[in-house]
């Protein structure tokens, strides 16, 4: 709840100024003067972190972690929002003594209703779901790929397998690289396709599988595991016992805790929300035309469905009995190609 959370923060506060040290107080803008000292200080203090673990799992995971300035810009925000929440209980005691017929009084009224519905929603979650205010940690496993041990990116909402150039050449896979399938890959950024490596070994777990990768140009990205790998060999992605399953569960391999991920791959994944997710379409599958990828965000996708000869493919597919929403995006997927779109959808 919010008054624990203050109580909590306010707490946190006291404890540290009874320290009676200047390298444990606060600025005016709520951030810690020694961010180290006051770190050490909280993590010191078991109490305290068994508060901030039940109230402020997001507080408590950045005071855990190995991030000073992460911490100081959380502080802040701590600061900033303990400022309204004061400002917020000075302004509805002033709409109590506020004319009933002053129409500006009744809008901040209102305002203020709607306000305290937003903030009790809050308060709820806070209380019963605490977790959504941490960061989801992405799911990564061990592979080897061409016999090169690396850490994969599993996203399910990439359409294609993505290897950077740098990692494919230290796997030893960049002379097999076709560049008739170069292209450009379209989303909220832009990359170079530089090719396609048709087959290479990858090993999960203690089974070797082939597959088929994408070559981009991303320093930023190095190797993520899309759908198109996911679905050749069935692989399920358990959550309950956190591993991803391959071959329909002949080998589990488990998903790697935040410890194990290098600090270097939160990049990653701000990247790959750019560079693969929301479904990757490739638009020319032809070895003798360019690629043209597109790639989560915005996309010549989204131009696609403005047409009569579109909205025509999604009538019929409809009429077959599928949802809308599922034929567009099966549409979507294969450039509008109706053919493969239905057996798609039958498929499903």
């Amino acid at each position: 709840m919010l008054w624990l959370l203050v109580m909590v923060s306010n707490l946190l506060i006291l404890q540290i100024d009874s320290a009676s040290t200047n390298n444990l107080g606060f600025n005016q803008d709520g951030s810690a003067v020694n961010p180290g000292a006051f770190q050490q200080h909280v993590r010191s203090d078991s109490n305290i972190m068994a508060q901030l673990l039940q109230t402020d799992p997001e507080l408590a995971q950045v005071i855990l972690g190995n991030d000073l300035n992460r911490l100081q810009d959380l502080l802040r925000e701590r600061h900033r929002q303990r400022s309204e929440s004061r400002r917020r209980q000075e302004d509805e005691l002033a709409l109590l003594y506020a004319d009933p017929f002053d129409v500006e009084a009744q809008k901040k009224i209102e305002a203020a209703i709607r306000q305290k519905g937003i903030d009790e929603n809050w308060e709820a979650a806070l209380e019963h779901n605490p977790e959504a205010f941490a960061r989801v940690v992405m799911l990564y496993v061990d592979m080897e790929v061409n016999g090169v041990p690396l850490k994969a990116f599993v996203d399910s909402g990439a359409q294609s397998t993505i290897i950077s150039k740098s990692c494919a050449e230290r796997c030893g896979l960049l002379r097999l690289l076709d560049q008739r399938y170069k292209g450009i890959a379209h989303g909220v950024g832009q990359s170079e396709i530089l090719g396609r490596i048709h087959v290479a070994p990858i090993k999960i777990g203690n089974i070797f599988y082939p597959c088929s990768f994408t070559v981009l140009d991303s320093p930023n990205m190095e190797f993520l595991f899309g759908l198109d790998m996911l679905r050749k060999h069935q692989c399920i992605i358990d959550l309950k016992d956190n591993v991803l399953r391959v071959g329909g569960g002949e080998v589990s391999v488990p998903f790697l805790q935040e410890k194990d991920i290098p600090s270097r791959f939160l990049d990653e994944e701000r990247y790959s929300k750019q560079a693969s997710s929301s479904g990757t379409a490739v638009t020319s599958g032809t070895a003798d035309r360019s690629n043209n990828v597109s790639l989560g965000g915005g996309s010549r996708n989204d131009n696609m469905t403005q047409g009569p000869d579109f909205e025509a493919k999604v009538a019929k597919l409809v009429e077959l009995g599928f949802g809308r929403d599922a034929v567009i995006q099966a549409l979507k997927l294969f450039d509008g190609n109706e053919e493969q779109a239905a057996g798609f959808l039958f498929g499903g």
